[in-house]
């Protein structure tokens, strides 16, 4: 039996994001997809090293945890884009209909994704791309939020005022979570990403 799901999952790199915006530096689903999964990890061990909170990163998990760990939600989180595309966020949050027909239509295509692994693999699969756990899904939605802000923050940078309300949106979306780790990584990390490379020594 072949099957076709890595092939698709490495198509991630084909999707951009924020495709209504100019950008100074453009980004693909793949690239995004790295990046909230190393925001996710920290998130997750500041949770638990930080404020002794019960997370998984994913570092040691046990065999049978390990599928819900927050890394490996993190890389998978946005894989039903290979199907339905990145929609643009104004688009996406604007209607309250609209919302939950996206989400209608990405859950269908978690389940094509899901329908492409051969029968003795979708126990694992599923979990990662469906996500059950709800602190796993708090903590990879905000590293997916804060992978946004830096966006942002790195196009504002560059000089590209395109970006300016979507980093005050990103910033007061961040603000408004109630999750230590996240205030924590702001208030220790979030600067530096605004920083020239000369700055940063």
């Amino acid at each position: 039996m072949r099957s076709h799901f890595f092939a698709y999952v490495s198509r991630m790199r084909f999707i951009q994001r924020w495709a209504l915006m100019r950008n100074t530096a453009p980004e693909n689903v793949q690239e995004h997809s790295h990046q909230v999964a190393v925001l996710a990890h920290a998130l997750a061990v500041i949770r638990r090293d930080v404020f002794g909170g019960d997370a998984d990163p994913g570092l040691a998990a046990a065999a049978a945890l390990y599928h819900d760990a927050v890394v490996v939600a993190a890389l998978y989180h946005d894989a039903s884009e290979i199907l339905t595309g990145d929609m643009p966020t104004p688009i996406k949050y604007d209607n309250p209909a609209i919302q939950g027909a996206y989400r209608d239509v990405e859950k269908m295509a978690e389940q094509k994704l899901l329908g492409m692994l051969p029968q003795e693999l979708r126990e694992v699969y599923t979990p990662i791309l469906t996500v059950p756990d709800e602190e796993t899904r708090r903590l990879v939605k905000a590293a997916d939020k804060l992978s946004a802000h830096i966006k942002c923050l790195e196009e504002l940078k560059a000089g590209n005022l395109e970006f300016r309300q979507a980093a005050e949106q990103t910033r007061r979306a961040l603000e408004s979570y109630d999750l230590p780790e996240v205030r924590y990584f702001i208030d220790i990390f979030l600067e530096s990403f605004s920083l020239s490379l000369d700055e940063l020594k």
